[in-house]
């Protein structure tokens, strides 16, 4: 079941001061198809959850419209949607068992005993909950418990299912393992659903597709190659992961390159970025693993540098390197350092990389 959301925006009035007012949500825009699972990404305060409260009926818009399955939606409240929200506090009930907890809502809908326990034998079976079934909730792990809140989601079988940061209370190996869960039961079932987090690795891990926002503004959407690889602005390439920044001049626009001066000197790039002109200042976005390091100056040389710090990390190997002219330190990263080499505090180095590691982005 689709979901588009078409010019929404949410302003909230200060309660001690009428005439103050704050946009949580800014002119948002966006479908999410039949199936598909669509993450909102942002720092704390940037009205993702406030757009997923818009959604779920939770919370009204201000102006714009919500559609779920094509049907206007903005005057139905929450349980007449059709969805259902998985929490951050699990919000599964102390008093009852987990069979309990999991068929509560069949049994809101006034469904027969026979047919509630055959819906709430399959789904604990779908989620490892079955021996589970006759225990209270304070006998449950926080990973446990999070399984039955997502088990009594699905079983009443919504049109779109929403995540609100449902990982956070968990410890990170448990979040790591969830995450995955999550993701490969959205898949089984196919429903539609929207989850909201502010951990990138999170959204990376069970998206289609990523809307970062900001300051209740989208600033992208795109798969999680797009959003990290070729980020449309400073903001997503800084938010996602970790980037370099390389101050550049637009020199020359091909149909599928730009040329850029870096220190009087021009140097071509694959070109994804459409709102570049020439004249325009940039900057090259070079993750920190798509740098090479080398200890002989190559005509692939991009700039020397010193090493200013070297972390062995087991898999990788972690520098910081020192580049005379610029303030801020150069990150990379060694993903195979047994055979790449090792360098140590006080080396220096030639640094390289690939034209297509690298991505032109407006300054």
């Amino acid at each position: 079941m689709s979901v588009e959301l078409v010019n929404v925006t949410k302003v909230f009035t200060d309660h001690d001061n009428k005439d103050k007012e704050f946009t949580a949500v800014n002119n948002v825009n966006i479908k999410i198809l039949d199936g598909e699972m669509v993450t909102f990404l942002g720092p704390s305060g940037c009205g993702k959850t406030t757009t997923l409260r818009i959604i779920s009926g939770f919370e009204n818009q201000t102006a714009g419209d919500v559609f779920i399955g094509g049907e206007l939606v903005n005057d139905l409240p929450a349980n007449k949607r059709d969805t259902s929200m998985v929490f951050q506090s699990y919000a599964i009930f102390p008093h009852l068992s987990v069979r309990q907890n999991i068929g509560f809502g069949l049994e809101l809908k006034g469904m027969k005993k026979n047919v509630i326990k055959e819906e709430t034998d399959k789904i604990m079976e779908t989620m490892g909950l079955t021996t589970l079934g006759n225990r209270q909730p304070s006998q449950l792990s926080g990973g446990q418990q999070q399984r039955v809140a997502l088990a009594r989601a699905i079983v009443n079988k919504p049109k779109v299912l929403l995540f609100d940061e449902p990982l956070s209370n968990l410890d990170a190996k448990l979040r790591e393992h969830m995450r995955t869960e999550i993701r490969r039961i959205q898949k089984q079932f196919g429903i539609t659903s929207i989850y909201v987090t502010h951990d990138q690795s999170e959204a990376m891990t069970v998206s289609d597709r990523i809307m970062v926002m900001d300051k209740g503004v989208i600033q992208q959407i795109g798969t999680p190659f797009e959003i990290y690889s070729r980020p449309q602005n400073y903001f997503v390439a800084d938010f996602i992961g970790r980037a370099n920044f390389i101050e550049a001049d637009v020199t020359e626009i091909g149909a599928e390159s730009i040329t850029v001066a870096v220190d009087g000197t021009d140097r071509n790039y694959p070109s994804w970025q459409k709102d570049l002109k020439k004249g325009d200042k940039a900057y090259i976005v070079i993750r920190p693993e798509g740098l090479k390091l080398s200890s002989d100056k190559t005509a692939h040389t991009f700039f020397s540098a010193a090493v200013s710090q070297a972390v062995y990390l087991g898999a990788t190997m972690e520098y910081e390197l020192s580049v005379e002219g610029r303030d801020k330190p150069v990150v990379a990263v060694s993903h195979n350092p047994i055979q790449e080499g090792f360098y140590k505090e006080g080396d220096r180095v030639s640094v390289s990389f690939d034209p297509v590691s690298a991505h032109i982005i407006p300054r």
